[in-house]
């Protein structure tokens, strides 16, 4: 069960110490999109959350990973200059290691940043990441329901709970 758990907990992709990660040379984060960079009905990334891309990109690449269709991804991502992967079917693999390859980095390189342990935590996890998770910044969609129930459960069995905020030392 612990492959679902993140390696740190913040409240949202404001929160973490960016500068911490640059530190311990990671290279990568990867942002889920719904609940996590922009509201699930959101059709272009906010100037707060753009602005703030845009300024982690002095220090890392940034990636938008989304398991929503092309269309929704790309254009949200539209006024970003950053990469993204549509479709990426989290957790699996297969996204991880399209990134490792096309950035020549490996996994402990990489940041996992999301709001859902079973596809981002979990895809993150299993190769290594480091994962962070955020808090959702809105309800969810009907998708996503089944997803929380079983977060409910593993939370419970690892004691884990949502607003108890912790970082990896």
């Amino acid at each position: 069960m612990k492959i679902f758990i993140p390696k740190m907990y913040q409240k949202d992709i404001f929160k973490i110490d960016y500068k911490k990660l640059k530190y311990f040379n990671y290279k990568v984060l990867i942002f889920d999109l719904d609940n996590t960079l922009g509201y699930p009905k959101e059709e272009i990334c906010n100037k707060k959350t753009s602005e703030f891309l845009n300024k982690l990109q002095n220090n890392f690449i940034v990636i938008i990973a989304s398991n929503s269709l092309k269309k929704r991804v790309a254009k949200f991502a539209q006024n970003l200059s950053c990469d993204y992967f549509s479709f990426s079917l989290k957790p699996s693999l297969k996204v991880f290691r399209k990134i490792k390859k096309k950035y020549n980095v490996n996994y402990n390189e990489m940041v996992i940043i999301g709001d859902q342990i079973m596809t981002d935590m979990f895809g993150g996890n299993r190769v290594g990441a480091l994962t962070i998770l955020v808090d959702p910044i809105n309800e969810d969609l009907k998708i996503t329901a089944l997803n929380r129930k079983l977060e409910n459960i593993i939370n419970k069995k690892n004691n884990v709970v949502r607003g108890d905020y912790y970082e990896e030392k």
